[in-house]
């Protein structure tokens, strides 16, 4: 997804789409897509009922069909234009016919495009539209600041004129009393009395070289009054030429933000105002959570303040940075124009880990507190976006418990990550509608009698090709969406279901997140109120989770569930954060042995040592031990051997349809 695109479709989620089609099956198929694409969408079904609604609604776009009864498209399009000639309206139509294509033109409409829908050629008038919307209000806003700003120039804005030498030929007194100069001090003078040490020639040449050309210049700029203290101005510089385009001076309307300039604004400015590309190092605080949770405010700011200091000290010898922004929340940046910097990548990543190596264990002293520092660090090394590439870095590192990473350009890999997460959604919500959550059945067997005693409920996803799709595809991403909980309530449905067309027990996978959520457990205790007499043939398998934070919730509904006959199972015992003082806090009644422990058996006797383990304590506290990963009779010969009771594995059975397993 390129940059427009994805910018366009950023602000089509602020815009109102009003949709007129009578055709119902062809609206609601349309409305899959645009709902996705837009923050709001109002459906019309003739072009009477679309007429009323615009009438009655705020609406920014228009996407109507032609033949419609009551009043056609085009018809509604003319009335519309009445109220609102701006009005941006898309003509979908199923004629390719001239009369019809001769009249969209004649009322000014912004495309015509032919049904059945090409989805490129619908984005591409799409993101000419939306970006003639955006366009035209940030057009409109700038008109009306700008007449604010003609109303209350004399009272309160900072001006300022010069010749197009450059010297200073009027102030007004909001101009001398931020920069602490009488006016016979600045009048013939030049504004670099007032420059900052901090502001680059470059920067100063790349405002001259526009205004010189006779354009508008607009910015923040960083000055220095006569007492030293800094201060910033939101500037606009307006060369003003005479009948013959010659310009014969230049005025600068300015407006004070020095109070408003948080170190975050700061470096984005210096970003934004930077010639060239920038680089940009964003550090943070590892464990910063813990000390917000252990400190009090006052204490942490201190703590993000002297550490900063300790940190533009410890990082003066790459002769780089000479500036840290502290930007709050345990986060610190660096930031230097690309072509200052002396350094190649690969060197300036090198520096980089030394210095975090460096700093690693440094002990900051408050009061009696001692705090031993520990960072993540993100270079963004120029590129799209440095700043936001670099905070993508950082949770990234995190993510990977890596403390250093190179970020350039993380920011179009987001995007592209972000087009490929919008069509999964797309994809789930239209399972949802068409029943293509499903639910698939693995059996599980009794090692002695190698009989199925038990199916395990496996989450599916049948896609408008009616192709399956495994839970891997589109769960997680389905997980940051409103559909997840959909989608557990249809897998909950299924595998009730299920206990009606088969005589084994139905195993059914959730999460420690899932009981959190009161929606959920209200759901599933009322699947067991209308399946009672079979809630004992029911095993909750828990999916537990790191974030999972309501323990005690959890461990009153499983006690609640177990009252009512359902069986509680631990799945992938022995790895990730199953332990057992959790295992006896949850009380099961049956550990399901992790695959990775499993599927190496017979070559690792490591694997071999857990299972034994494992196996020993389920026996002393009368818990069932399933594993799953078993995939040929080794495997489970060597399972039967070490008294694991039950296997679950491609060897006995691959999850299928219900119907589709005669084994069942």
């Amino acid at each position: 997804m390129d940059s427009v695109f994805q910018k366009w479709l950023h602000y089509s989620q602020q815009l109102t789409l009003l949709y007129v089609e009578d055709n119902e099956s062809a609206r609601m198929g349309s409305m899959l897509i645009f709902e996705e694409l837009f923050g709001h969408v109002i459906e019309a079904v003739d072009g009477e009922d679309g007429l009323e609604k615009f009438k009655s609604n705020p609406i920014d776009i228009i996407i109507t069909d032609i033949n419609m009864p009551k009043l056609n498209g085009l018809e509604m399009s003319d009335q519309i234009r009445l109220l609102n000639p701006q009005i941006p309206i898309l003509i979908l139509s199923a004629y390719n016919e001239s009369g019809y294509f001769i009249e969209s033109i004649r009322q000014g409409v912004e495309g015509y495009l032919l049904k059945p829908i090409d989805m490129n050629q619908l984005l591409e008038a799409l993101s000419k539209v939306v970006e003639k919307i955006y366009l035209r209000n940030d057009r409109e806003k700038l008109q009306t600041l700008l007449m604010q700003y003609s109303e209350i120039t004399n009272k309160s804005a900072i001006v300022s004129k010069t010749d197009n030498e450059g010297v200073i030929t009027y102030v007004n007194d909001a101009f001398c009393e931020i920069s602490g100069f009488s006016r016979e001090e600045l009048i013939g003078n030049r504004h670099s009395l007032i420059r900052h040490q901090e502001s680059t020639d470059e920067f100063y040449k790349e405002l001259w070289g526009t205004i010189s050309k006779g354009n508008l210049w607009q910015g923040v700029i960083k000055n220095r009054s006569k007492q030293g203290e800094s201060f910033y101005v939101k500037t606009a510089i307006k060369p003003i030429t005479n009948a013959k385009g010659e310009i014969t001076e230049y005025i600068a309307l300015c407006n004070d933000i020095t109070a408003i300039m948080n170190p975050k604004k700061q470096l984005l400015d210096f970003i934004e105002t930077t010639s060239n590309e920038s680089i940009v190092v964003l550090i943070k605080i590892e464990e910063y959570a813990t000390i917000e949770e252990f400190y009090n405010t006052h204490v942490v700011e201190l703590l993000e303040k002297t550490l900063g200091e300790k940190l533009l000290e410890m990082i003066a010898p790459l002769g780089l940075f000479h500036k840290i922004y502290i930007l709050g929340m345990g986060e610190y940046a660096f930031a230097i124009a690309k072509n200052r910097c002396s350094l190649s990548l690969e060197l300036l990543s090198q520096k980089l880990q030394e210095f975090l190596e460096s700093v690693e264990g440094t002990i900051i002293h408050l009061n009696e507190i001692e705090y031993s520092v520990s960072l993540l660090a993100s270079l963004a090394f120029g590129g799209e976006e440095p700043f936001q590439s670099a905070q993508f870095g950082l949770k990234k590192a995190k993510k990977h418990k890596s403390n250093f990473i190179i970020a350039t350009n993380l920011v179009s890999d987001m995007y592209l990550q972000a087009q490929s997460n919008m069509s999964v959604i797309v994809m789930v919500k239209k399972a949802l509608q068409k029943s293509g959550i499903v639910s698939y059945f693995q059996p599980i067997i009794d090692n002695q009698t190698q009989k199925v005693v038990k199916l395990e409920s496996l989450v599916r996803l049948i896609d408008e090709n009616g192709k399956v799709r495994l839970p891997f595809e589109f769960l997680d991403i389905a997980k940051k969406s409103r559909y997840y909980t959909q989608i557990t309530q249809r897998v909950m449905e299924n595998s009730f279901q299920a206990l009606r067309l088969t005589d084994v027990d139905i195993t059914i996978n959730i999460s420690a997140l899932d009981i959190e959520e009161q929606e959920m457990r209200k759901k599933l205790l009322e699947l067991l109120e209308i399946h009672q007499a079979e809630a004992s043939r029911i095993t909750f398998e828990l999916l537990e989770d790191e974030d999972v934070k309501e323990f005690e919730i959890i461990r009153q509904f499983i006690q609640k569930v177990k009252s009512m006959g359902v069986l509680i199972a631990i799945d992938d015992f022995g790895s990730g954060y199953s332990n057992f003082e959790r295992l006896l806090d949850y009380e099961p009644d049956i550990i399901k042995i992790d695959g990775s422990l499993i599927k190496n058996i017979a070559t690792d006797d490591y694997s071999i040592s857990i299972v034994k383990m494992i196996v020993a304590f389920a026996n002393e506290h009368h818990i069932k031990t399933i594993a799953e990963f078993v995939e040929n009779e080794t495997i489970y010969l060597i399972l039967c051997e070490l008294g694991v009771e039950y296997s679950q594995g491609y060897f006995f059975g691959k999850p299928m349809p219900l119907e589709a397993n005669t084994r069942f």
